[in-house]
């Protein structure tokens, strides 16, 4: 379900410290539909999808368009990426975030891991168009459970970000994101009883 940015702002997340000068471009709410389930299930659910390859039909052809036309573009280019066009958030952290390694990763897309926490999980990439943290918290509910939000926080570079960002932003309320949370929502079920069975057997 996608929810307000300012349901983004109600949380006290190391995220907020971070991205001062970022727009907050989507929330949305995740929940697994199981009372056992938690924020390191989410991430393990996260992580195990083999993205773009086991995503719908649709959203693999938009992920591939977006390619061909950035490389026709020129929009993916090193000099353009972190550490070159832009300086990646790391150098915003507190000591103790920036020199932890990044305890999980993702394979086949081009974010970088920018710290992790036991209630958030933050990464980001660059490119020609934008500088882009995706965000994974955790929301308690107070009753010793919660839901996870997912956040897109973004920092447009000048027109050409701004008329990108405008451009895909039907394809991503309509398409991209209602597929994608589907299977992460599904996958984070698996994982919650997963990890349950775990500890019931130690």
């Amino acid at each position: 379900m996608r929810l307000p940015a300012a349901t983004h702002h109600d949380q006290s997340w190391v995220i907020h410290a971070v991205t001062p000068d970022f727009e907050v471009e989507d929330v949305w709410s995740l929940r697994a539909q199981d009372p056992r389930a938690d924020f390191a299930s989410l991430v393990e659910a996260f992580v195990d999808d083999d993205f773009p390859d086991s995503a719908p039909r649709a959203v693999r052809l938009l992920w591939h368009a977006r390619w061909v036309i950035g490389q026709a573009l020129r929009w993916d280019r090193p000099d353009d990426g972190l550490g070159e066009r832009v300086t990646s958030l790391r150098e915003r952290l507190p000591a103790e975030l920036r020199h932890a390694p990044p305890r999980h990763g993702l394979d086949g897309v081009p974010f970088s891991t920018l710290y992790e926490t036991d209630e958030e999980w933050a990464l980001e990439l660059a490119n020609r168009t934008v500088h882009a943290v995706l965000h994974l918290g955790w929301v308690p509910d107070g009753e010793g459970g919660g839901r996870g939000q997912m956040a897109v926080l973004v920092r447009p570079n000048g027109l050409l970000g701004r008329g990108y960002l405008a451009a895909i932003k039907p394809l991503r309320h309509r398409i991209v994101y209602p597929a994608l949370l589907r299977g992460l929502e599904r996958r984070w079920l698996a994982a919650s009883a997963r990890r349950a069975d775990e500890r019931s057997a130690t």
